[in-house]
């Protein structure tokens, strides 16, 4: 049965439309009904050419779309990096990228950007990855308010050096930062597949919530494709004070990913 979502959508063009190329997605995105996109990180490198950044944004621009969610520069993705922050050798690279972001940002109406934290690594003690990735957090949250937007940290599954898996590691995180300015990221496939409950963290965290991601799970297809409550969760969400974007965030697993949600016009604000 189709669903009403109960707040607008935005579609994440990084791993929907991927028949098509990047640049072309947008577009796609807005044929489809929607008025807003996100995005991973687009660029091979944390500060790409001035030409890469100038396609990009004409290309979201050109659709008439809005860049809601843009990903901070996670590393090598493909070969399970998750996030630069909290890696000393490239906290430089982090901050210069910061920059680039934000400034695409300011240009395509983004409100939310993703930070992710970094895998732990052999070299570094634990303790030095945390302090680190609180301070370029803090950072990442500071330049984020200069537009109006706002950092996110995101518990992610699949990957087992990555030590934020659940709303609480984010939350405490985030409490270590200090800052309203850097949020929490709920996605509610990740959290179900590292067996935390979304609905207990929508009740425990609503407050701390900066953006919401759904998928199914297990699979991370479409809502309809596997067992989470989706409809109740995101109800649930908006219950709780919730106001922004739910983000579609799965990938398709059907040759209509969209048939699942009622009104896609709706998606529009």
């Amino acid at each position: 049965m189709p669903i009403t979502l109960p707040l607008p959508t935005t579609v994440n063009c990084s791993i929907l439309f991927t028949d098509l190329p990047l640049l072309d997605r947008p577009a796609a995105a807005a044929a489809a009904g929607f008025d807003a996109v996100e995005f991973w990180w687009p660029f091979g490198s944390s500060v790409p050419a001035d030409q890469d950044v100038e396609q990009f944004v004409t290309a979201v621009s050109d659709a008439g779309v809005t860049l809601s969610g843009l990903n901070f520069d996670g590393g090598d993705m493909p070969a399970g990096e998750r996030g630069i922050l909290s890696d000393p050798k490239r906290s430089a690279a982090f901050a210069d990228n910061v920059d680039v972001a934000v400034g695409i940002g300011s240009r395509l109406g983004t409100t939310g950007f993703n930070a992710l934290y970094g895998n732990r690594t052999d070299d570094v003690a634990p303790e030095e990855q945390d302090e680190l990735a609180a301070q370029n957090l803090a950072l990442a949250g500071r330049v984020a308010a200069t537009i109006g937007a706002i950092a996110l940290l995101e518990p992610v599954s699949g990957i087992d050096a990555y030590p934020i898996r659940t709303a609480a590691d984010a939350v405490a995180v985030l409490d270590r930062v200090g800052s309203d300015d850097v949020r929490l990221l709920l996605d509610v496939y990740h959290l179900a597949a590292n067996g935390d409950d979304p609905a207990a963290a929508i009740d425990r965290f609503a407050g701390r919530i900066g953006h919401v991601q759904i998928a199914d799970a297990p699979g991370r297809g479409e809502p309809g494709t596997g067992d989470l409550p989706i409809a109740a969760l995101m109800d649930r969400v908006h219950a709780a004070g919730y106001r922004g974007r739910i983000s579609l965030e799965y990938k398709a697993a059907t040759d209509s990913p969209f048939a699942w949600l009622a009104h896609t016009e709706g998606a529009r604000a």
